[in-house]
């Protein structure tokens, strides 16, 4: 189990997923922040340090591309692991992320017990 909390940062629009998503988190022990704006994610990031960002990718404003790209080249979260937090499925779509400078991939609808070990895969790596 994890001893001590690290924060994760969600980046997610749709309301029921979000609140999903960080009732996870907080079931495995994690600090949650979180935003539905990808416009808010780099000071977010910069202000609170977070291990992870969980970043969809279909965001009103900034897609969640474009938000991974700001981060990456940004001295202060560049080192800041992004996961692509996604309903894209289909068979490439995670290598595309990977591509894209994503550290990670987690494919919408999630299982808590998946979810969970993925974070904790991500986290560790």
């Amino acid at each position: 189990m994890i001893t001590s909390k690290k924060r994760i940062l969600v980046v997610e629009d749709n309301q029921v997923n979000l609140e999903l998503f960080t009732d996870l988190l907080h079931v495995g022990g994690y600090e949650c922040l979180y935003t539905t704006k990808g416009e808010e994610v780099l000071d977010i990031a910069k202000r609170e340090k977070p291990a992870l960002v969980l970043l969809d990718i279909q965001l009103p404003g900034v897609d969640g591309l474009t938000v991974n790209k700001i981060l990456k080249s940004n001295e202060e979260t560049k080192n800041i692991k992004v996961v692509a937090l996604t309903a894209y499925a289909m068979k490439g779509d995670k290598e595309m992320f990977l591509e894209q400078g994503f550290d990670g991939y987690i494919s919408k609808p999630v299982k808590m017990k998946e979810f969970l070990s993925a974070i904790e895969e991500y986290l560790s790596a």
